[in-house]
């Protein structure tokens, strides 16, 4: 929990009364979370001029564990079954209390590591994707900040509908972009004339995930104001008209595990902190040039 904004030294472990289901809802035992760029920015109080915080405030906005109690009406969902799905600001925690219709069933062959940190990256990107026009078959796409977690799913899912995939990247990145299917590009001064030369012929969408230059850039090389995307960079959007992406769908979601279950997406990279080091994984996050998820380990 976190009694007020501020850097990662704020978050601070706590004991509260274990939650109870109420109806058509399950309570999960949570083995692992992942942790998001948006959890940074709440901490550190990005949000507090649209929303003040109650305080004390617990974060975390995506969970994988296991049922063990049921509330009143729920069918199709037994006590021991493996889920994974989203709530918002619940998640860093031994329990979350979650609607039954809005869980998903965690593949036997998808491990704790990856269930924790596959719903927030899964449902943004997929969603993200359909809303800049439903990236298809010969588009070329362009995605900034490609090797991190919403980058990676959508840089698959952009491949798997036939898209070509442009990724920018530290250089440390581009061989783990090429193994997702993308052409990478290093990012920073130059980026439009590096893209230029890879796609003489232009680009006919992008996605953002990182903000910043990388508004400009989409600005300069997309013609169309309705195939610009950005998960971040809200005051962009509302300045040049753009689209502000990115929300939740659990039938989305179950689409993306779905993917992962056959063997068409992944996420390739996974690094795990113990619930007691959460600070260190905020560290992790914040200093940017993540690779796939951060995940908290909670059981």
């Amino acid at each position: 929990m976190i009694d007020g904004y501020g850097g990662p030294e704020v978050l601070r472990l706590a004991e509260v009364p274990e939650p109870a289901p109420g109806p058509a809802q399950v309570r999960i035992r949570v083995h692992t979370a992942g942790v998001n760029p948006v959890d940074v920015k709440q901490r550190g109080g990005y949000f507090s001029a649209i929303a003040q915080a109650q305080f004390p405030l617990r974060l975390g906005n995506e969970y994988a564990g296991v049922v063990d109690q049921l509330g009143d009406g729920v069918e199709g969902i037994a006590v021991g079954d493996e889920v994974l799905g989203s709530a918002t600001g619940q998640c860093y925690a031994d329990w979350v209390v979650i609607e039954a219709a809005d869980t998903v069933a965690k593949p036997a062959s998808m491990g704790w590591d990856v269930a924790g940190g596959i719903a927030t990256v899964g449902q943004t990107a997929y969603t993200a994707l359909k809303q800049i026009g439903g990236v298809k078959d010969g588009d070329t796409l362009l995605v900034h900040a490609a090797a991190g977690g919403v980058g990676t799913m959508a840089v698959q899912i952009a491949r798997l509908w036939g898209a070509t995939v442009i990724g920018t990247a530290s250089e440390r990145n581009h061989d783990y972009l090429r193994s997702l299917g993308a052409i990478p590009v290093a990012y920073g001064p130059g980026l439009v004339e590096r893209v230029r030369k890879i796609a003489p012929q232009g680009l006919d969408a992008a996605l953002d995930a990182i903000g910043g230059d990388a508004t400009a850039a989409s600005l300069e090389l997309v013609a169309g104001l309705d195939r610009i995307g950005t998960t971040i960079d809200t005051e962009g959007a509302e300045k040049y008209g753009f689209h502000r992406v990115g929300g939740r769908t659990t039938p989305g979601l179950r689409q993306v595990v779905e993917w992962y279950r056959t063997g068409a997406v992944t996420i390739p990279s996974v690094t795990v902190y113990p619930l007691d080091h959460v600070a260190a994984a905020h560290r992790h996050v914040e200093a940017g040039h993540t690779q796939g998820k951060v995940v908290l380990q909670v059981r």
